[in-house]
């Protein structure tokens, strides 16, 4: 039986992770207070113990305006240095290594989908760690998969369709920025399709190709739409009553810390070529996600 570590097991993709990974092995799975990613030395310890087949690693340093006004520091340790220390010791188990990153490393200028060859240039402290990780997983030389998303959310932990729902029963009007696009993206719908690639890593064919599979792709939902058309689907579907009036502003008008990319479309191309995979549309999974939520 194969022996997957898991890192991140509460956040809103891990604890996903959790179920889908189950029927390809033994996962062991670890949170922040098991698994410290700002500490190289327990990192190195932790994976030499458990020895695994697979790492797969959705944690992540995430308060993207925490890390442009203070937390800079930190940022780069769980984002960058970590992912290159579980890739490091990977290589050395002969392990495949999941990594998540994000289309901040773009900086949202392009018209149409960002390709995984597209050119990155991040525009905040956030997205150059996350850059960085991607850099430190390719430089240890291992089996490797990359899986780049965006504007993720689920039923809990904090996340937009959380924070709208909750805005939406305490507010009578509601303020949301529609000159930022791009594919709102279950975090179960990222597990399931992670668990279909590792299952498909280990046929006949693709097995034996390990290094014409290795490298990076874009992992979403497919379409688009703004945070201010997510947001009234999202209230579309909730069933809340009454409504709180819905209103469009652009991005100077919602100011924060830390720049984000207009444009964050990223094509599923190629994850389709190689994989046959398709995360499906973000409408449809919105609706599967707002259902369990009613239930």
């Amino acid at each position: 039986m194969r022996t997957i570590l898991l890192t991140g097991k509460n956040g809103q993709v891990g604890w996903e992770l959790q179920r889908t990974l189950a029927p390809l092995g033994k996962v062991v799975a670890l949170d922040t207070d098991e698994l410290n990613l700002a500490n190289p030395g327990a990192i190195r310890q932790a994976v030499r113990s458990i020895r695994p087949d697979i790492i797969v690693n959705p944690a992540a340093y995430t308060a993207v305006d925490k890390a442009e006004e203070s937390e800079a520091e930190l940022a780069q340790s769980v984002n960058a240095a970590a992912p290159g220390v579980l890739a490091e010791e990977a290589k050395t188990l002969g392990a495949w290594m999941v990594h998540y990153s994000t289309d901040y490393i773009f900086d949202g200028t392009k018209l149409g989908a960002y390709l995984e060859t597209d050119a990155p240039l991040p525009l905040s402290v956030y997205g150059e760690s996350k850059l960085a990780g991607e850099v430190a997983v390719r430089a240890a030389g291992g089996k490797h998969l990359i899986l780049r998303t965006g504007w993720v959310y689920g039923n809990r932990r904090h996340n937009f369709m959380l924070t709208m729902l909750r805005l939406a029963r305490e507010r009578k009007e509601l303020r949301v920025v529609d000159d930022q696009v791009g594919a709102p993206t279950w975090c179960r719908s990222l597990a399931e399709i992670t668990s279909q690639i590792l299952a498909q890593l280990h046929t006949p064919g693709i097995k034996e190709a390990a290094s014409e599979v290795t490298g990076t792709y874009h992992l979403t939902s497919s379409g688009s739409v703004s945070w201010y058309g997510f947001a009234a689907e999202i209230l579309h579907q909730s069933g809340v009553q009454p409504l709180p009036d819905l209103v469009a502003i652009p991005s100077h008008e919602y100011p924060v810390p830390a720049k984000r990319p207009k444009n964050s479309i990223l094509s599923n191309a190629k994850l389709n070529r190689t994989f046959g995979l398709d995360a499906g549309d973000w409408r449809d999974n919105l609706r599967l996600c707002m259902q369990e939520i009613q239930r």
